[in-house]
């Protein structure tokens, strides 16, 4: 039990209002290039720009919380063998992205998959947030995340912004559209 409320009770290098902050920044300027993107109807749009923004803010934050997280310092070293944390991102990043690009697919004129893709991206920054103990930032992007995709999606629903609003009516589909899913 101590060491639970040792592992759920350690600060982060970055002070959590920063933390707060960079995302929700993220967040906006993502959805400026989204709204622009769905404004030109084109297949990536509001949803996806956010959710990359804040997957690749939260990436860049990870790596500073890394770099100067005590169990990665001099003291670790074994060996003569040296540890760059830094190629955990890297790899997740890497991995994460080729499983996303395999859900994004072209189909009778239109990108399908995109938020999904982006979404799973996110998913692989929460997760190596958890993984580091970095519980702070992975709650605050699930949260703001599960914002974006519910809240926005309701948005896109109501103003026609969504294909997915398509989907709920049969034989209201227009090709050529290419929203992303």
């Amino acid at each position: 039990m101590e060491q639970l409320v040792e592992e759920f009770g350690h600060p982060t290098y970055t002070s959590f209002p920063v933390i707060v902050a960079r995302m929700l920044l993220a967040a906006v300027f993502g959805a400026a290039i989204g709204f622009e993107r769905e404004w030109r109807n084109r297949p990536a749009g509001l949803r996806t720009h956010i959710l990359v923004c804040v997957a690749a803010a939260t990436f860049a934050l990870l790596t500073i919380e890394i770099v100067h997280a005590p169990m990665f310092g001099p003291e670790v070293l074994k060996d003569g063998a040296k540890v760059d944390p830094i190629r955990v991102v890297e790899a997740v990043t890497a991995g994460v992205a080729f499983l996303a690009a395999g859900v994004v697919f072209f189909s009778r004129g239109e990108v399908q998959g995109l938020t999904t893709g982006a979404g799973m991206w996110l998913a692989g920054a929460i997760g190596l947030a958890a993984g580091l103990g970095l519980w702070q930032i992975a709650a605050f992007v699930t949260l703001l995340a599960l914002c974006v995709l519910g809240l926005l999606h309701r948005f896109e629903v109501k103003f026609d912004l969504s294909e997915d609003k398509r989907d709920e009516k049969p034989g209201a589909h227009s090709p050529g559209k290419g929203k992303a899913g």
